[in-house]
């Protein structure tokens, strides 16, 4: 599928298929496309040519908010402030796909509101604003409403972005987790070894194209990511995946202060 803003074409002709049980890793220099072959992913961007099919046949473009909700849940880079709502309530927004329409009809509610708090570390947090939570606190509040959502396919949009190294870790482990139960999670990273280490599949777009898709180890080359980003990348294997470390562009001078 190709997507757009206006005239300006983002994504040109972009062929992805997320399979159950496995971790499809978008990567590739800013202004790529990534995020917004994500959004198109999820009908809330929709093609200029092409389209999103469902495993079953269904075409996303033909299908309501609700029940897009209960097949694909998002997190994107940004979010509303909601100002003066608490954590529990936000994280109980990922619910309302699963409510009728007077917010009954939803037995198992709370018991997947208290284990998607759980899963990411903020079940502490549940009755605290969501307005006086630290970014990164935030970001963990987000991705529990998507875990609440309870879909076969979850969409993250750079979701390690403002979390300390072991909340990182955390996140990279739930994504594992939801694959391994057979959920087909699609990921944006800019880290390039996590993208080696989380994911069963890498797409490397460059200029809104995909020029690479495969395994890790096929994908992430030193010759591939040395022409996308543009600067000479070192490739390397490591115990845990990859090593990718760029070169040093230039040797800076050394500036000594006067005795």
């Amino acid at each position: 599928m190709s997507l757009a803003y206006g005239r300006d074409e983002i994504v040109h002709r972009a062929s992805i298929a997320l399979a159950p049980g496995c971790v499809t890793a978008l990567v590739g220099p800013n202004g790529s496309g990534k995020s917004t072959l994500l959004r198109g992913l999820t009908a809330l961007h929709r093609p200029s040519e092409g389209a999103v099919v469902f495993a079953d046949g269904a075409d996303a473009a033909s299908l309501g908010e609700r029940e897009l909700a209960r097949r694909i849940a998002l997190l994107a880079q940004s979010h509303p402030d909601p100002s003066g709502v608490r954590v529990r309530e936000v994280v109980a927004y990922g619910r309302f796909a699963h409510r009728g329409r007077f917010r009954g009809g939803d037995p198992r509610g709370d018991d997947v509101i208290d284990r998607a708090m759980a899963a990411t570390g903020i079940a502490e947090l549940a009755e605290q604003p969501v307005s006086q939570l630290s970014g990164g606190q935030r970001q963990r509040v987000w991705l529990a409403t998507c875990l609440a959502q309870e879909t076969g396919i979850v969409l993250l949009d750079e979701p390690t972005t403002f979390l300390d190294v072991r909340y990182q870790r955390e996140i990279l482990e739930i994504v594992r987790d939801l694959a391994d139960d057979g959920v087909a999670v699609g990921i944006v990273l800019h880290d390039l070894e996590q993208a080696a280490e989380v994911a069963d599949e890498v797409v490397l777009l460059v200029h809104g194209r995909i020029v690479a898709a495969g395994k890790p180890e096929e994908v992430l080359t030193a010759e591939r990511l040395s022409a996308a980003y543009e600067v000479p990348i070192d490739v390397e294997p490591s115990s845990d995946g990859l090593r990718i470390r760029p070169q040093r562009l230039r040797r800076r001078p050394v500036v000594s202060r006067a005795a």
